[in-house]
């Protein structure tokens, strides 16, 4: 849900520039950090599965390359989805560098690396698919 979340959080704000999805994206991460810690001790829970603002985090870093590529026209829908797809791809197999945070922090922090980490590689597959499909001109840039 929370990654679903993040994708309707961006479809209403990514009129608004690379610059504000940057700043709202620290600012997430940032109260991310904080409630998901305090949410932990409510809850007497590890990563409890009723946090998710760091899915939304975690979605709203995968997403980012579409504002950074400009992307435009009707192929934005599916780079949208595409980001989805890639971003719970990571979060769910936890390669490398993810597992690897969910295991090294704890508390907030924890709670939110992991999902940082994921949408960091979605969101090098999804740049590295949208510079490929911009040098192939599928689609189309603003």
């Amino acid at each position: 849900m929370g990654s679903a979340a993040g994708v309707l959080l961006f479809l209403a704000t990514h009129g608004l520039g690379l610059v504000v999805h940057l700043a709202l994206g620290v600012g997430m991460t940032a109260l991310g950090i904080w409630a998901s810690g305090a949410s932990e001790v409510v809850f007497g829970r590890s990563d409890d599965g009723r946090i998710v603002i760091d899915e939304v985090a975690g979605q709203w870093i995968a997403l980012t390359p579409l504002l950074a590529l400009s992307w435009s026209g009707a192929p934005f829908l599916l780079a949208v989805v595409t980001s989805f797809v890639a971003f719970r791809v990571f979060d769910i197999w936890k390669p490398g560098p993810v597992r690897w945070a969910e295991r090294r922090f704890s508390a907030g922090v924890g709670v939110m690396a992991d999902d940082c980490i994921a949408g960091v590689l979605a969101a090098l597959v999804v740049g590295i698919a949208l510079v490929s499909a911009i040098w192939l001109g599928v689609g189309g840039v603003a």
